[in-house]
């Protein structure tokens, strides 16, 4: 396996198909991006509540959110990379919130698991340094979420608005 993945529920509510699905869509995305064997990644499922304290304090957005990405290996001013031989490659963290991939679901008029399918893609982009700031990054990133979602078998509706 190309990912070593590191789930943490804090929900309690996560079934066990569900992070099952997420491991082997970010397997696959792992694959389609050449990720190295090895490379670690955390996933936390969260409540709303949770996911809207973490939303403040980091990004000072005073609401909840879908999904965080914390990517270990973007440098801020006067950081220096360190990368230790033999080590595994770090990603970083994705937090999920579980309250609202459902709320999304509903909302858009697909399943919980496509939801969840795509924010794990999401978060999963984010940490590998893609963004959606500029448009043309943002057409390159959901490019992306898009070509491994559908050839995962999880495409999206024409009519779903994400």
């Amino acid at each position: 396996m190309l990912l070593n993945i590191d789930f943490l529920d804090e929900t309690g509510k996560v079934k066990e198909s569900d992070m099952q699905l997420v491991e082997t869509l970010l397997q696959h995305a792992a694959t389609v991006e050449q990720i190295e064997e090895g490379t670690e990644l955390s996933i936390t499922f969260v409540t709303n509540e949770a996911i809207h304290a973490i939303n403040k304090e980091y990004r000072h957005k005073d609401a909840p959110t879908d999904v965080i990405s914390f990517a270990l290996e973007e440098l801020g001013e006067g950081e220096t990379a360190i990368i230790a031989e033999g080590m595994p490659r770090i990603l970083g963290d994705v937090i999920i919130s579980i309250d609202r991939t459902r709320e999304q679901a509903a909302d858009f008029g697909h399943s919980f698991e496509r939801e969840l399918g795509f924010l794990a893609v999401h978060g999963f982009l984010h940490v590998l340094g893609y963004d959606h700031m500029e448009p043309e990054d943002e057409k390159i990133m959901f490019g992306k979420q898009d070509e491994i979602l559908e050839s995962y078998g999880l495409s999206r509706d024409t009519n779903e608005r994400h």
